[in-house]
């Protein structure tokens, strides 16, 4: 099977998947009983976006080398689609498939934008790169969530670590909503590169492993979402509600900076200040300890 079909099949599932959420009376269209598929079909579709039937069925079938722009925005528009939606249909159905089913290159974080990170002391920030990958952490973002040093840097991933890490799902207040989220922000990246490798091998994974993230998966929902917040209830810092916000890095744009922050003067601001020193201290004793250890086998040998 060729790029262009493989993105051609995820188009048709997506597309499908949006008109079984749309039902004839949502859209102004009588209503019959005895209909063999769940909301809108083919043709009620194509009469919403005015043009053929044919048409329409050629672009959810993939065998249209390149709709045009109105006949998407109308599609778009009949499945009242949201922008992220609207984007990721575009890409589907216009885009060519560039990955081909090769590893991409090994993403570096640049040294000017680590040394921003290990600058946030009062605030957690972590470098994502591509399908979630945590890349680069401060201090503060490791006492938060977890000691990514220790974990191997396959597993240093924000989508599986939110779904297999029993830790993480503890961390999150609201896990159900986090762990959508990050569904449909991955979603986002099967429109880029439908056959990346690590890709398709980390929602293999999930979707053995987890039947909650199969079943999201399937559904097809996309968003990008760049801020928010999060709720989190911390073993040492008790319950933080966080403000988040992602900045694209300015030396890879595959890379982006997810800020974490809280308002002044808050619980969750003293919250964080309270983690920030508990963090300090631990890196004390830890370095302390190894010291003693150093000073035990100079005096053995």
């Amino acid at each position: 099977m060729n790029p262009r079909q493989i993105t051609g099949s995820e188009l048709g599932r997506f597309l499908r998947a949006r008109r079984a959420e749309v039902t004839p009376a949502d859209v102004g269209l009588p209503s019959t009983d005895h209909r063999r598929v769940p909301g809108l079909r083919r043709e009620e579709v194509a009469q919403l976006a005015s043009i053929s039937t044919d048409y329409y069925t050629r672009i959810e079938q993939g065998r249209l080398s390149g709709a045009s722009a109105a006949s998407l925005d109308a599609i778009a528009q009949a499945l009242r689609l949201s922008p992220d939606q609207t984007s990721y249909l575009r890409q589907l159905a216009r885009k060519p498939n560039i990955a081909r089913g090769r590893r991409s290159a090994a993403q570096r974080v640049h040294a000017q934008t680590q040394v921003l990170l290990e600058n946030l002391t009062n605030a957690p920030a972590l470098v994502l790169g591509r399908h979630m990958q945590v890349l680069a952490w401060n201090a503060l973002a490791a006492a938060l969530y977890t000691d990514f040093s220790a974990l191997p840097s396959a597993d240093r991933n924000m989508l599986r670590l939110t779904f297999l890490d029993p830790h993480i799902r503890d961390l999150y207040v609201d896990w159900e909503d986090s762990a959508r989220e990050c569904v449909a922000f991955i979603r986002m990246d099967t429109a880029h590169a439908p056959t990346d490798p690590d890709l398709q091998a980390l929602v293999g994974e999930l979707s053995v492993r987890d039947k909650d993230f199969s079943r999201w998966w399937v559904s097809h929902n996309v968003a990008h979402k760049t801020f928010g917040t999060k709720r989190f209830r911390h073993p040492v810092a008790g319950e933080i509600t966080l403000d988040w916000q992602m900045l694209t890095c300015p030396h890879d744009p595959q890379q982006s900076i997810m800020i974490m922050t809280a308002p002044p003067r808050s619980r969750s601001h003293e919250a964080l200040r309270f983690l920030a020193s508990w963090e300090t201290e631990q890196s004390h004793d830890i370095q302390s300890d190894r010291l003693d250890t150093h000073v035990q086998k100079d005096q053995l040998s």
